[in-house]
């Protein structure tokens, strides 16, 4: 829907509240505020101005039943019910009568209770554009399921399947099929000839149809670092493998790469999302977004009528875990263009995925001891990729879901910090340059041997956690880990959040491996069980390993701070304070007052980003 604002007038600024500790220490050094695209003006912390629409006013007052601001409860509890908002930000935040009297005059009160704007720490945006317009495969139950959903799909677009498009689809899983499928199952008489790609439940492994197999070799080496699967036949191929069949995929243009971002986008600001953070993306589509956010230098300050989140993009290079420097340089030499967009960060690869048995571990899978899984690059690489691009001015973060990869990726930050944060000026000096300069970043962060989660903690490294992960892998990781394993290593969260000095961890989904819905991450944090069936791995309502369960306030802060504090956006974004981007969500009760099962399908009433609405639910409850 259109964006919608309310009219208002201006508002003082009273002293900004405290900060958590964390913070304070984060923004203390001058160094951190340079990298993060910050700005000291006139001893007052800045972020980039909101690039003005059309229709956002420059100035409003709102009023609302509660308002939770994160800045100055460290409960979370509801409190002071109005604020002012201007050019973008808010401008001051209190009770009614504590405004200054032009913006108690012109205030609009409005039903709802409203949290910050909450934040994906970790998806894919066009992935999850191109999954909204393809074939949905989550939850088949067998080969005939998905054949049956491809020949439904096909029945009303049936100009797909072709050499210039091909037949797309996301989630399917061979644990529900009772192993890997093959392309002689999409070879019967509807589907011959098509070319059909299918995207496994964890977006590293591909199954493919005879047509696309016919574009490759006769005879296929295998890939270091990735896997063909050839028994009981060819069809799938898994992590760097997977680059085989990439390299002939015909890529949409890019017309239809925006209309993925604006479906994309439309579909989140519906759930409460007002940012993300975009794991891995091409220079060629960071360009795009550049354009689409107001942040080419043509263009500045012209933002797509669609793009309506906040975007921190991780860049990732053409070829996998190389240097970029010429592409992505440029592009990060632009920083601070529009609030829109950050280009500022770089996606590394350790390994694959759990479920396909592609993570690396130290010890064998329990289920497959013929195999450790696989590293996608050899630990001296991964080392000096991330010396590279951190001195480059880059905050690097690595996909490590294995114990092993992890140990690597820790091994990495801690040589490069070593190197560049010389000289040490004593035992606590490699995690303060950590947070003040660089803020390395585990994505995933699944497994992680007991000797390395206290590395972790040490030096400041951030875990980026999707707990939905956990609970959708809680069926099989007990089979591919054994109990101890499990136990000691897989999933951790509570133990993240155990130091306050500690920044929290930053939280998402990895949209669209899992759906992007910042409840469903709330409530498998907070119950560890399946946001989908409200079950545990048993099928009991019993949480799975309920000592690493959050609380609701922290999953709360995970969504919106922890996003925050990882994009070097700390006290500007996941709160609700003077100076902090104005982006708000308005609930029909204060968040403390669902019962936890409600969160599961839980549906907000209004999105606002930047002191713009750009969401509103059709249906609204006559009371509230």
């Amino acid at each position: 829907m259109a964006p919608e604002t309310q009219p208002g007038g201006n508002a003082g600024r009273p002293p900004p509240r405290p900060w958590p500790p964390w913070a304070v220490a984060s923004l203390a050094a001058a160094g951190a505020l340079a990298l993060a695209g910050l700005y000291m003006r006139g001893g007052e912390l800045s972020w980039p101005a909101l690039p003005s629409r059309p229709d956002a006013s420059p100035s409003a007052t709102y009023c609302y039943d509660s308002v939770t601001t994160l800045a100055d409860d460290p409960s979370g509890s509801a409190g002071p019910h109005c604020f002012s908002v201007r050019n973008g930000r808010f401008a001051s935040v209190g009770p009614l009568e504590a405004l200054d009297p032009e913006a108690a005059a012109s205030a609009s009160v409005s039903k709802g209770h409203v949290i910050p704007g909450l934040w994906d720490g970790h998806g894919h945006l066009i992935p999850y554009g191109e999954f909204l317009a393809s074939i949905d495969l989550f939850g088949s139950s067998d080969d005939t399921d998905v054949r049956h959903r491809l020949h439904t799909y096909l029945e009303t677009h049936p100009d797909v399947g072709g050499p210039d498009k091909w037949l797309r689809g996301f989630g399917w899983d061979q644990m529900a099929m009772g192993g890997m499928p093959t392309a002689e199952l999409l070879d019967t008489a509807e589907l011959r000839g098509l070319y059909i790609m299918l995207d496994r439940v964890d977006g590293h492994c591909i199954w493919v149809s005879k047509a696309v197999l016919s574009l490759l070799p006769d005879d296929l080496a295998d890939i270091p670092g990735g896997e063909i699967v050839r028994d009981p036949g060819l069809g799938v191929f898994c992590d760097n493998a997977m680059d085989l069949v990439m390299t002939k995929y015909p890529q949409p243009s890019r017309v239809t790469k925006t209309e993925y971002i604006r479906l994309a986008m439309r579909e989140m600001r519906s759930m409460g999302l007002v940012g993300m953070h975009d794991a891995g993306v091409v220079p060629e589509d960071l360009r795009l977004y550049q354009e689409l956010a107001g942040a080419s230098a043509s263009g500045r300050g012209q933002v797509d009528e669609g793009w309506t989140m906040r975007v921190y993009a991780m860049a990732e290079c053409p070829e996998r875990n190389t240097l970029c420097l010429d592409d992505v340089g440029v592009l990060r030499q632009q920083e601070g263009r529009s609030a829109f967009l950050s280009v500022r960060s770089v996606k590394l690869f350790a390994d694959g995925a759990l479920g396909s048995w592609g993570s690396a571990l130290i010890e064998p899978y329990s289920d497959r001891p013929d195999t450790s899984g696989s590293l996608l690059v050899d630990a001296a690489t991964l080392a000096r990729l991330t010396h590279d691009w951190a001195a480059a001015g880059f905050q690097v973060n690595i996909h490590a879901i294995g114990d092993l990869a992890n140990r690597y990726a820790v091994d990495a930050f801690e040589a490069a910090l070593v190197a560049l944060c010389q000289p040490p000026a004593g035992p606590g000096s490699l995690a303060d340059c950590q947070r003040d300069r660089f803020r390395f970043r585990i994505e995933h962060a699944q497994i992680i041997h007991p000797h390395d989660q206290a590395r972790i903690h040490a030096l400041g490294i951030l875990p980026s956690i999707q707990p939905t992960h956990a609970t959708s892998d809680m069926a099989y990781a007990a089979r591919r880990l054994g109990p101890a394993r499990t136990r000691d290593e897989a999933y951790r969260m509570r133990s993240f959040f155990r130091d306050a000095l500690l920044p929290p961890p930053v939280l998402g989904s990895d949209f669209p491996i899992e759906p992007p819905d910042p409840f469903q991450g709330i409530y498998a944090a907070v119950a560890r069980r399946s946001p989908h069936t409200g079950l545990s791995a048993n099928g009991t309502t019993e949480p799975w390993y309920p000592a690493e369960a959050l609380t609701l306030h922290e999953a709360l802060v995970g969504f919106t701070q922890g996003p925050a504090y990882g994009a070097f956006l700390d006290g500007r974004a996941g709160v609700i304070q003077p100076g902090a981007l104005a982006d708000w969500v308005v609930l029909d009760r204060p968040l403390a007052e669902y019962d936890l099962e409600e969160l599961r399908s839980m549906k907000v009433r209004e999105t606002w980003v930047g002191g713009t609405r750009v969401y509103q639910r059709e249906t609204l409850p006559a009371e509230l």
